[in-house]
């Protein structure tokens, strides 16, 4: 039986229509909370007679038999003797004679009030993991005002406030709750709720205001994240710095001769690849030179420049794609070449080169990258020139090529983790981005909207 909003009788499942003065009746047993009820009484409160004539007392208690044998009727689908045992006659002496008196005697599960109520008595006094799911497995049994239809009446105007002040206890505690178990996230929709339904409350409002605070505290400069349907990897967009993700392995995106001395010539210093000395090798391109050294004896060189044809930098060529895991401390500095650096000092890519870079780089990241989160920037969208493609492809193509290795690999790294300059943020397109996620959810990861083959 539902009283948390309309006024319903559901007998095995279903719903049992009742008239609509015995629908008001089964109403007023219910608010009487189990208590006897005469019938003068509910006739009074039931049929709200204007005028009181003489002798139609045994008329009004044949109206109120009647509609207490058509609820027993209703009872009995669920089968014999529940009518009887729900619906109780009594006797009650007075000084006008003796009056029948009714009650309804409801088991807890039978009333989702008294569900209602329990559930939220036992959360309060549980632990706070034990308490959200109480206080949620309360809440859902709300489907609109309590006793919709007759919110109004005098006998269910304090029952439906009573229900009402506990609902909001609910919806306050359960937002405790969610804070209590770090989980801002899931309050924020309740407090949302919370102060919508009471605009004028003040506490609902500071409440709402001081968990959106929380959030944005939380997020700092993270601008989108997606946690992947079945997978527990996340694909993250971070406006910052590339070397402030101090716990991600990093990428940075090389020429085909791993050159590493940024002199402004073959390497420009305000290129990520140009501060990766200064921020993680303490100036020293020599150290790194000799990491990278050991890692690229595992792949074969394509060809070696003369002196004559290329006069400064390296001149030992690597495939397109080479990706070279060098350690720093505890993690990885993906070391991706994905341009070719000419005779003429100017590095040159294509979104062919890139695409196929960028899958054997996760590759290598699932291999060497221990699992741990992996931060990139937009590689491509700097000096190599690769003006095929806008912000938000490129974006899109880290993303595609990421979500398509996890088709031969779901455990590359726990995290993506894309970092965006502010100037790059303002021409890439994140609704485009979060939208290719939905659709990987629904698809399953493939090769998605950027056409780049």
């Amino acid at each position: 039986m539902s009283v948390l909003g309309p006024v319903r009788l559901d007998v095995n499942g279903a719903a049992v229509h009742l008239t609509p003065l015995t629908a008001r009746l089964l109403a007023r047993l219910i608010a009487a909370d189990g208590e006897a009820v005469t019938a003068r009484r509910l006739y009074r409160d039931v049929w709200r007679p204007t005028v009181d004539l003489p002798h139609q007392d045994l008329r009004n208690r044949n109206e109120v038999q009647k509609r207490i044998v058509e609820l027993r009727r209703a009872f009995e689908q669920a089968g014999p003797g529940h009518g009887a045992r729900i619906v109780h006659t009594g006797q009650l002496p007075t000084a006008r004679g003796v009056e029948s008196t009714y009650r309804l005697d409801l088991s807890e599960d039978e009333l989702d009030s008294a569900e209602f109520t329990r559930l939220v008595g036992d959360a309060l006094s549980a632990a706070p993991a034990s308490a959200v799911r109480l206080l949620a497995d309360a809440l859902r049994l709300w489907h609109g005002r309590p006793l919709t239809g007759v919110q109004d009446e005098e006998f269910a105007r304090a029952p439906a406030r009573r229900l009402t002040q506990l609902r909001e206890t609910a919806l306050r505690e359960l937002i405790a709750g969610h804070i209590a178990l770090g989980r801002y996230d899931l309050a924020l929709p309740v407090a949302e709720q919370n102060a919508r339904e009471r605009p004028d409350d003040p506490e609902a409002a500071a409440t709402l205001a001081r968990l959106g605070a929380r959030l944005r505290e939380r997020h700092g400069d993270e601008l989108l994240r997606h946690t992947l349907r079945g997978l527990r990897v996340d694909v993250v967009v971070v406006r910052g710095d590339l070397f402030d993700q101090d716990d991600a392995n990093l990428v940075v995106g090389f020429s085909d001769t791993f050159d590493t001395f940024a002199d402004d010539v073959v390497i420009s210093r305000e290129s990520v690849q140009g501060q990766l000395v200064d921020r993680l090798f303490e100036g020293r391109h020599r150290l790194l030179d000799d990491k990278l050294r050991r890692g690229l004896k595992e792949f074969t060189p394509l060809a070696t420049e003369s002196v004559r044809d290329k006069r400064r930098g390296r001149r030992t060529r690597y495939p397109i794609g080479t990706a070279v895991a060098v350690p720093v401390g505890k993690r990885r500095v993906f070391a991706l070449a994905y341009s070719r650096l000419g005779n003429d000092l100017r590095a040159r890519s294509a979104p062919a080169d890139l695409r196929f870079s960028l899958e054997r780089l996760w590759t290598s990241v699932a291999l060497h990258g221990l699992f741990k989160p992996v931060a990139i920037p937009l590689i491509g969208a700097g000096l190599s020139r690769l003006v095929e493609l806008d912000r938000t492809q490129l974006l899109l193509l880290i993303v595609e090529t990421f979500t398509h290795s996890l088709r031969h690999d779901p455990a590359v790294c726990s995290e993506l983790r894309v970092v965006l300059r502010a100037a790059d943020l303002e021409r890439t397109d994140l609704p485009a981005v979060e939208a290719f996620l939905r659709g990987v959810d629904e698809r399953g990861p493939a090769l998605g909207p950027t056409g780049v083959g």
